[in-house]
């Protein structure tokens, strides 16, 4: 009985320091590339509608997520997670959105203007 319990707090300890672990690493990625000061205001909301809230994205907030950069858009987006106002949302299915969102607007972004 006893080494159950002791295998229960380690088990508690370890996904606690994983979620740790994965917070700090979310916050360095966001302060080394400078990832909050990519974007304007509008554009984050819009951008986190669409992914949060199965919304579209207009043209011009795809050219700031993709300016915004993979790296920085999933940081953001993780770090979002953690927070518990976003505890009842199911991650997979919020990074499976946000994936999403980034490569419709990758494709936005690439594919020629039509001539007018």
């Amino acid at each position: 009985m006893a080494s159950l319990i002791v295998s229960s707090v380690l088990v508690v300890l370890f996904l606690t320091c994983g979620a740790v672990m994965a917070t700090k690493e979310n916050d360095q990625i966001i302060k080394k590339n400078n990832c909050e000061s990519k974007m304007g205001l509008p554009c984050v909301l819009e951008a986190f509608t669409s992914i949060f809230n199965a919304r579209s994205i207009s043209n011009k907030c795809c050219d700031e997520v993709v300016v915004l950069g993979k790296v920085c858009h999933s940081a953001l987006v993780k770090r979002t997670l953690e927070n518990p106002l976003f505890k009842d949302l199911n991650p997979a299915t919020i990074i499976a959105k946000s994936i999403q969102t980034w490569n419709n607007c990758l494709a936005l972004i690439d594919s020629p203007s039509p001539s007018a």
